[in-house]
């Protein structure tokens, strides 16, 4: 019975949730996994979900300049606005694209290393469609050319247990982010693999690439 446990807790399991995720429903999911996984309860998690439009801010703004005409403003326009416990700035969740939100026991304790192993996941993804990611050496997150088409914020708690995670632009509406300062980086616009391929790109079809990378840097 111990060695089957053990068995179970070396394996990565990948949950995706169907439909439109609040933001709010998956931050408890994420910090009951995060608990669990803490005690040795469940083996490393991956969650994939969508989102309803929301606005997020991470622990990397001082303030809510990056949030354009503000949080009472961008929830006029049916969005809702949540201060995150992640890392960085302000950013746009919404359908059409993929959240991913790792769950997991970081053995090595390479912070760094593992933000490089997210963007890698990603940057494999993109090069399936034809398309060449890149890391820029200042910011954290995906580009393509000029544009970011994912961000990246994560957490790291006690136990070295990794939550949080990537957003990546596969049909999102892009003009969404016209009304904040993405990240807080302004010289950089975004971009969508829609966008890129002009085409609609099925959601399914990128989360199973995207957890077959996952697994192949992480599982």
């Amino acid at each position: 019975m111990i060695e089957e446990r053990r068995e179970s807790l070396n394996a990565l399991e990948v949950r995706r949730l169907p439909g439109l995720t609040p933001y709010a429903e998956a931050w408890e999911l994420q910090k009951g996994l995060a608990r669990r996984r803490k005690n040795d309860e469940i083996p490393d998690t991956f969650v994939l979900c969508e989102h309803p439009p929301v606005y997020t801010v991470g622990r990397g703004a001082t303030d809510g300049a990056n949030l354009g005409a503000g949080e009472e403003y961008l929830r006029s326009l049916g969005a809702e606005v949540f201060w995150s416990d992640r890392g960085g700035d302000a950013t746009f969740h919404g359908p059409g694209q993929i959240v991913g939100y790792p769950i997991l026991r970081l053995k090595d304790r390479d912070t760094h290393g593992y933000l490089r192993r997210l963007e890698h996941v990603l940057i494999r993804v993109l090069a399936g469609y034809g398309l060449e990611g890149w890391h820029h050496p200042e910011y954290t997150g995906v580009w393509v050319g000029e544009r970011k088409i994912a961000a990246i914020g994560v957490k790291f708690s006690s136990g070295w247990i990794a939550s949080h995670g990537f957003a990546l632009n596969v049909n999102t509406d892009l003009s969404w982010f016209d009304r904040i300062t993405p990240c807080g980086i302004k010289e950089f616009g975004v971009t969508s693999l829609r966008e890129q391929l002009d085409r609609e790109v099925p959601l399914a079809e990128v989360e199973e690439k995207i957890e077959a990378h996952f697994r192949r840097l992480f599982g």
